[in-house]
């Protein structure tokens, strides 16, 4: 985790200079004065989740430089290879964002989709053949 709190820390030292910069040469323009400032707040939170993060938890595989392949083999998490909801829940992102730019009522119906995809992916384990 310190490679990856390092990487958006980073960010954030890109972020706010830029944002800066381009305030002062677009004059003041409100979108991206404010916006780029924000990206680079974010990138900053992000980071500072995982440097704390990687005081808590001990040393990984990736953080050891002199460390083999063979010391991350194993169980890396639980994911259903065989699963539909994310293909469900990305076009209910997709629906989202095109009915933000389209018309809101599109919007609308993209996020009950993705209410009912969220809730499938999250259950999918509690029915059917993979059941626990």
């Amino acid at each position: 985790m310190i490679f990856e709190s390092k990487l958006f820390l980073y960010g954030l030292l890109f972020f706010l200079p830029v944002g800066l910069v381009y305030g002062i040469w677009s004059h003041g323009e409100p979108m991206g004065t404010l916006g780029i400032p924000l990206v680079g707040a974010l990138v900053g939170m992000i980071g500072g989740y995982f440097a704390l993060l990687s005081r808590r938890i001990d040393p990984r595989p990736e953080d050891d430089p002199n460390g083999e392949i063979e010391q991350g083999a194993g169980d890396q998490g639980v994911y259903s290879p065989w699963s539909w909801w994310p293909l469900v829940i990305g076009g209910a992102v997709a629906l989202t964002f095109l009915g933000m730019a389209a018309g809101w009522w599109m919007a609308y119906i993209g996020a009950a989709f993705g209410v009912i995809g969220l809730i499938g992916w999250v259950f999918e384990f509690s029915r059917g053949q993979h059941a626990h």
